[in-house]
């Protein structure tokens, strides 16, 4: 099956190129850039070399539906509300990396992008890509809206909770911290190296996108759902988010009931692995990998739960997934071409 990368030079695209080209059902037909037509993309990541031979093309919808049958969009922000109406249209099947399709109320999306939001009609076509939970959904799409990368890592760890109705809905609290890479790869003061080296901010207090797209599918489990605690920090690592949830228990419970709650849960979840009772993972362990490795504790003195869960932003967290929807998409296993084992060490 043939597909296209529109944004190819972004750290998404870079990473559904490397997946793609070893992937055993799909072939990358064409890809595309804004600023950077013409170029050879070796010439942009010499490490491609001996494996892409593709030019960096303009956008031409016409051309790349002539070729390819799904488009991956790994653009910034508000772009890809303008091309996907007209790659739907031309018959493609879309998945997008940016947040453009990822709420349902426009209003919202407008409000933390601080962005026109795209048209009303196809925010109803849009399928909230989060694999684990949106199958058979996402097998019945055109267009879905992978998740972000710090929404993924919350929303695994807090699915179990909020679904099993174990918790006081007003008491979620994600302490979330990324790697360097989560922040794109427009460099700023914050990203520079002296400013990072040996140190982390935190960063868009209150005020993170993917709050929403949080909020939006807590409520869809569980209607009672309230605004959450979400707070990010960017740490001295290429790549790689932990995070770190907390909340109040609503009823009696134990380490050992949560620890199966959890197993259960995702027993038959081909990419979320639960770490035994006591024990908790780190990015390093999901690193270059499509896992996202989880481990939880209860806190019979405060009867509070810990729940902390780690993937690798730019697998799990964008290209991995969006390789996983795709598979979806395609009627595919959705291990194809993503059983990677993390690097290490």
């Amino acid at each position: 099956m043939k597909v296209a990368i529109i944004g190819a030079t972004g750290y998404g695209g870079i990473e559904l190129i490397r997946l793609l080209q070893h992937h055993p059902y799909f072939s990358i037909v064409s890809l595309h850039s804004f600023s950077q037509v013409g170029e050879r993309i070796t010439n942009v990541y010499p490490h491609l070399q001996n494996f892409i031979v593709h030019t960096l093309q303009e956008i031409d919808v016409e051309v790349i539906a002539k070729e390819a049958s799904i488009v991956f969009l790994a653009t910034p922000a508000g772009v890809s509300a303008h091309i996907t109406p007209r790659l739907l249209a031309a018959g493609l099947k879309v998945i997008d990396l940016s947040g453009d399709f990822r709420m349902l109320n426009p209003h919202a999306y407008e409000t933390w992008y601080n962005k026109p939001a795209a048209k009303e009609e196809i925010l109803q076509k849009a399928v909230y890509g989060l694999s684990e939970w949106k199958k058979s959904a996402i097998q019945e799409t055109k267009l879905v809206a992978n998740p972000g990368c710090f929404a993924t890592a919350a929303l695994l760890a807090a699915a179990p909770l909020m679904q099993g109705g174990m918790i006081e809905e007003d008491s979620l609290i994600i302490d979330a911290k990324s790697g360097v890479s989560g922040a794109g790869k427009t460099p700023t003061t914050m990203t520079h190296f002296p400013e990072l080296y040996d140190n982390f901010h935190i960063y868009k207090v209150n005020e993170h996108q993917h709050v929403p797209e949080i909020e939006q599918m807590l409520t869809e489990w569980n209607e009672q759902a309230q605004p959450i605690t979400f707070s990010t920090h960017l740490i001295p690592i290429s790549r790689g988010i932990m995070i770190t949830l907390y909340t109040k228990a609503k009823r009696d419970i134990n380490t050992r009931i949560l620890q199966k709650l959890y197993e259960e849960t995702y027993c038959h979840a081909s990419f979320v692995r639960i770490r035994p009772k006591g024990e908790f993972p780190s990015p390093k362990e999901v690193r270059g990998s499509n896992y996202c490795d989880i481990g939880a504790a209860y806190d019979e003195r405060t009867g509070r739960i810990t729940v902390v869960s780690v993937i690798d932003n730019m697998m799990k967290g964008a290209a991995g997934q969006a390789i996983q929807n795709a598979n979806l998409l395609a009627g595919l296993e959705e291990t194809a071409g993503l059983q990677y084992i993390p690097l290490y060490p």
